[in-house]
C-alpha cells in the first residue's frame, strides 16, 4: 500500500486451552524465536513476546494491511503444530478460542515492553484472571463472562 503510513501498537494475549500449565520453560525462548518468525513472514514487527505456561503476551507493530484475527490465527495454528510435532507435551495441545488485543500509542511502548518482559513477577502478585480482567476494564470493554476464557482458580 503505497503512500499509507501508521503507527499501530497492539498487545495480543491469549491461554493454552483449559489454562493448563503446557508451555515448557525450558522452551520459552524456542516458542519466542517461532512466533517471531511467523510475525516476521506477515510483515509485522514483533516489539515484545513473553510466554507464561499457560499463556502469551506479544506486543507488535501491525501494518493496517492485516487483520488481527488473521494474524492471531496464523500464530496460534503455526505454534500449535510446532509444539505437537516436536513432542513438548504428553497428549494433546490447543489454545484456548479467542483472544485479548489491546492498543497503545507511541509513548506507553516502552512501558508495555516493561511489563512484558516481567510476567513471571508479575504474576507472583496477580492471576492470569485478575490481569485479564484488568485489561479489560482499563481499556473499557464490555464482554460477556460467559464467553471469556475457562477459568483455573
Amino acid at each position: 500500500m503505497s503512500n499509507t503510513y501508521s503507527q499501530i501498537f497492539i498487545q495480543i494475549v491469549f491461554t493454552v486451552k483449559g489454562r493448563e500449565n503446557l508451555i515448557p520453560i525450558s522452551k520459552r525462548k524456542e516458542l519466542h524465536k517461532y512466533i517471531t518468525g511467523i510475525i516476521k513472514k506477515r510483515n509485522q514487527k514483533l516489539i515484545s513476546v513473553f510466554a507464561m505456561p499457560d499463556h502469551i503476551h506479544i506486543l507488535i507493530g501491525i501494518k493496517p494491511d492485516i487483520r488481527i484475527s488473521d494474524l492471531v490465527r496464523d500464530i496460534k495454528t503455526g505454534t500449535s503444530k510446532y509444539i505437537k510435532e516436536n513432542n513438548w507435551v504428553k497428549g494433546k495441545f490447543a489454545w484456548q478460542s479467542g483472544y485479548g488485543a489491546f492498543s497503545y500509542s507511541k509513548s506507553q511502548v516502552d512501558k508495555v515492553v516493561k511489563y512484558i518482559a516481567n510476567q513471571e513477577q508479575h504474576h507472583k502478585k496477580k492471576t492470569f484472571k485478575e490481569e485479564y480482567l484488568e485489561f479489560l476494564q482499563k481499556f473499557e470493554i464490555d464482554y460477556d463472562e460467559r464467553y471469556l476464557f475457562k477459568w483455573i482458580d
